[in-house]
């Protein structure tokens, strides 16, 4: 039978295969790069500028730092200096979330389908992840909103599209400044105030017994800013006496800094619909007759008592972002996200540093960051010019680098390379929840707990990495029921025909969700032209080595481009139209079901 024609089955076995070779053979790991007193510019193995020297290198960058290349951008960013597309990205004006947001709220009917009200956050994300032209600022938020997690995967967030918005763009705003200024606009966000539940949270009082919600005291230290154990610059554990991690603080801690969140309320009333919907995207206010006026105690730190909300509010965020682990725990994160998944001590070390200084001098010897600790600019420089990150070619040999691709970033990717049009994401019914396990299970700012779609500290149990006890985040989401599941929603974008592309259909169906009817199914408005591909495809050489540069950097191993083109010879027979676009979409199908593409290097 023609891999043309393979049914789910024989999909869900292609996985299958994919997910075994994966799990035996993927790493997440730095390269040993000594004793990190590289603290520079990030030139090293590949040189000054060496992150464009050639397309494979480019398109692995572009990989790192953004939603994922396109051949277009490859080949104008070759031979170009990366410095100064970075300088250029950090300068670039922010794309925001809520024009598109109130574009689309402006075309439902009152009392329309709520299934488009509830989605037009994730519509908004995925039309910026594909076609804003600041990626870099782009994929920092996507970042950073899975270290500062909320989640509108229930709930009242998920029944007010507007604080999911405007939290959004709080991390775009956000991406290239500082750390503790991200953290105060956080704090008094109605997303974050509602989802750790410290909104409407009072003061003591000992008649009821009624106590401070210690919700958001526990996640702000756990997993915004310390970590639970003592580490050094490097994220290493620090031991005790008696050879055990040492703990940062105890609940005693964390019943102080409650005390501290307490008092926050709603910028508005809720009397009108309209306020309801407005007071999610305006900063909360602290109402002093609910907040603790007594002292508050935490992490060696008391604030008198008498101090008002707010700057009770800024005492406690200068106090915990004062502690030395946060710079190594955001930092060792940040890496994560961008490049490796287990990355060498070292090199989270040299991230750090960047994190304190609050600088970092790129390739080009221009310096980068404000110098005040914690400047986001300067860690994201260092996370990404690194001589770990850069040394492409010897961390290609590594086999404990690399990360797993998330499946967020591997659709983003697919639309970007090939072609989908940004402005059509409303139409894309299939992205209106991907958090199942035969979608994507992964949806942007609907992560299923506090926690993120996967622990930074997670190890793969059964796998060859977790024999070497490597973390390795995104495998915490690859099953045997994912695997397949991914291989299913991808070949609904990959293999549809230009004819699907029927916008009075695809606007017929739009139109009943507004009158308040749910989509059918089969209507997508993603549709890539594969123009290019078709024109390589009496190369088979030629087509492979474009979707080698364009999907894996130059990582296509010898094994998986020999099944390929065994494939792409066998099918080169029929030489209809409908045909030849069959053997390229299931070229593209393949290869991004492949271990080669699923494990980014």
């Amino acid at each position: 039978m023609s891999p043309i024609g393979l049914n789910r089955s024989a999909k869900a076995g292609l996985a299958a295969l994919a997910l075994a070779l994966v799990l035996a053979g993927c790493g997440g790991g730095g390269s040993d790069n000594g004793d990190g007193s590289n603290t520079g510019g990030g030139g090293g193995p590949t040189g000054p500028s060496g992150a464009f020297r050639s397309e494979p290198l480019t398109a692995a960058f572009l990989t790192q730092a953004t939603f994922g290349p396109s051949a277009a951008e490859i080949d104008r960013l070759t031979g170009q200096s990366a410095s100064q597309w970075f300088q250029d990205q950090t300068a670039m004006a922010p794309t925001y979330l809520r024009p598109h947001f109130e574009q689309h709220m402006d075309q439902v009917i009152d009392g329309g389908y709520s299934g488009f009200r509830v989605a037009s956050p994730t519509l908004a994300f995925w039309r910026n992840a594909v076609g804003a032209p600041d990626q870099l600022r782009q994929r920092m938020a996507f970042a950073l909103s899975q270290i500062l997690v909320v989640s509108a995967s229930s709930g009242d967030l998920r029944g007010r599209p507007e604080g999911m918005v405007y939290y959004q763009d709080l991390l775009i705003e956000h991406a290239f400044g500082n750390y503790r200024d991200l953290l105060e606009a956080v704090t008094y966000s109605p997303a974050m105030g509602y989802y750790l539940t410290y909104l409407g949270s009072k003061k003591a009082d000992p008649d009821s017994g009624r106590m401070p919600d210690e919700n958001y005291a526990r996640e702000l230290l756990q997993l915004f800013t310390t970590g639970v154990i003592d580490t050094d610059m490097q994220g290493r554990p620090r031991l005790g006496g008696s050879g055990q991690p040492i703990e940062l603080y105890d609940n005693d801690d964390i019943t102080g800094l409650a005390r501290v969140f307490t008092g926050f309320q709603y910028a508005l009333d809720g009397r009108t619909e309209e306020n309801r919907r407005e007071r999610m995207r305006r900063p909360l206010f602290i109402d002093e007759r609910d907040h603790e006026d007594g002292a508050k105690t935490f992490l060696g730190l008391t604030i008198p008592a008498g101090t008002t909300g707010p700057d009770s509010v800024e005492m406690a965020l200068d106090h915990i972002f004062e502690q030395p682990t946060v710079a190594p725990f955001v930092s060792r994160q940040l890496i994560q996200r961008f490049v490796t998944s287990h990355p060498d001590p070292a090199y989270v070390g040299r991230v750090a540093q960047a994190f304190e200084r609050g600088t970092y001098q790129l390739p080009n010897a221009v310096t980068v960051g404000e110098g005040r600790r914690g400047d986001l600019t300067a860690t994201l420089a260092a996370v990404l010019f690194d001589d770990a990150a850069r040394d492409v070619e010897g961390n290609r040999r590594d086999p404990e680098f690399g990360k797993i691709r998330e499946p967020v970033l591997r659709i983003a990717h697919w639309a970007r390379a090939f072609g989908a049009d940004p402005d059509d994401t409303e139409y894309v019914f299939d992205l209106y929840d991907t958090r199942e396990a035969g979608e994507l299970a992964q949806h942007p700012y609907q992560s299923p707990s506090v926690f993120n779609f996967y622990r930074p500290g997670f190890v793969a149990p059964g796998t060859e990495t977790g024999a070497q006890d490597l973390t390795m985040p995104e495998l915490q989401l690859v099953n045997t029921a994912t695997a397949p599941g991914y291989v299913n929603f991808l070949d609904d974008f990959v293999l549809q025909d230009e004819d699907d592309r029927d916008r009075q259909r695809i606007a017929d169906k739009l139109a009943q969700l507004r009158a308040d009817l749910p989509p059918g199914p089969g209507v997508n408005a993603w549709v890539a032209s594969y123009s290019t591909e078709l024109g390589l495809l009496d190369d088979p050489d030629a087509l492979l080595d474009h979707l080698d540069l364009v999907l894996t950097a130059g990582t296509l191993s010898e094994g998986t481009r020999s099944l390929m083109l065994e494939f792409l010879e066998d099918e080169s027979a029929e030489d209809t139209p409908e045909a030849r676009r069959d053997q390229v979409q299931m070229a593209v199908l393949l290869i991004m079901s492949a271990p080669d593409y699923l494990v980014q290097r």
